[in-house]
C-alpha cells in the first residue's frame, strides 16, 4: 500500500511540479500553456499598448517581448506595460512562467506578474525588482487608489543577473484562504507571501512597471475556470504622459 501511495505522489509531482507540501493542488488541472511558437499566440492577450509588444526569436526560441514603453496610464498610480490573458479567468490557481529582464541595472529594474485582475484600477501584481522598498519588490494591491504593498514576507531584492538571463517564477493563490505565495527560481521556498481577500477570480497577466523584458513557457493550473467576456483596457483609461516609477 505504501509503495502505491509513493508512486501516485511521484506522478503528481512529476506532472505538476508540486512538492509534498502543496496538497491543496490535488484537484487542479492544467488549463493553459503557451510557448509562443504559433503566430496567433500574440492574440491571446489584451494589451495596454499593443505596439510595445511583439513575438521575438532569440537563439531559435520564440518569446513574448515587451520592447518599448506603452502609451498608457491608468487613473491611479500603477504599472504601465501589461499583457493580460483574455482567458482563463481563475480564482484559485498556480501559474508558472519563464522570464528575462532586458533593461539596464538599477534599483527598480523590474518585471511584473498580474492576477485577480478585475479592471484597470482593481487587481494584484507581483513586482520583482533589484532592490526592495515601499514601491518595489513586493506584492501590491491596486484598489481604486495608487498601489499599496501587502506582502508580509519579501526579500531585499531580486537578482536578475545579466541582461536577458532567464529565470522561473511561480504564483500560488487560494482565494478562500487569501494566501498568495511567490517563488523565484527556488520552487521550494517562497520569496514573497501575503494574505488578502479584496478580489476573487480575475485575469492573469505579464509586464513591467516601466522596463522591458521577455516571457515564455506559461503554465496555469486551476480547479475551475470562470467564464467572463470583454476587454479591460478602454480608451477612456488611457492618457499620455505620467511620471516614472
Amino acid at each position: 500500500m505504501k509503495t502505491i501511495f509513493l508512486l501516485v505522489l511521484g506522478l503528481c509531482v512529476s506532472q505538476f511540479g508540486y512538492t509534498q507540501k502543496s496538497t491543496i493542488f490535488s484537484d487542479y488541472e492544467l488549463v493553459y500553456t503557451q510557448n509562443f511558437d504559433a503566430p496567433q499566440a500574440f492574440h491571446d492577450f489584451d494589451y495596454t499598448d499593443e505596439s510595445a509588444w511583439k513575438i521575438s526569436t532569440n537563439d531559435g526560441n520564440k518569446t513574448l517581448e515587451l520592447f518599448g514603453e506603452s502609451n498608457y496610464r491608468a487613473r491611479v498610480r500603477s504599472p504601465f506595460n501589461i499583457a493580460l490573458l483574455t482567458e482563463p479567468i481563475v480564482g484559485n490557481f498556480v501559474m508558472e512562467v519563464r522570464l528575462a529582464q532586458s533593461g539596464r541595472e538599477y534599483g527598480h529594474r523590474d518585471l511584473c506578474l498580474f492576477f485577480g485582475f478585475q479592471n484597470p484600477t482593481n487587481y494584484y501584481y507581483v513586482h520583482l525588482a533589484t532592490v526592495a522598498d515601499d514601491h518595489a519588490n513586493n506584492i501590491f494591491l491596486v484598489n481604486d487608489e495608487p498601489r499599496v504593498k501587502i506582502a508580509s514576507k519579501t526579500t531585499t531584492g531580486t537578482d536578475w543577473g545579466d541582461t536577458n538571463s532567464w529565470h522561473t517564477a511561480r504564483i500560488e493563490r487560494s482565494v478562500e484562504e487569501g494566501t498568495i505565495r511567490v517563488y523565484f527560481d527556488d520552487m521550494e521556498t517562497p520569496i514573497m507571501e501575503a494574505t488578502d481577500t479584496h478580489f476573487g477570480a480575475g485575469r492573469i497577466g505579464f509586464g513591467s512597471f516601466d522596463d522591458t523584458g521577455r516571457f515564455d513557457d506559461i503554465k496555469i493550473w486551476t480547479p475551475e475556470v470562470i467564464k467572463r467576456k470583454g476587454g479591460l483596457f478602454e480608451k477612456a483609461n488611457q492618457m499620455k504622459g505620467g511620471e516614472k516609477e
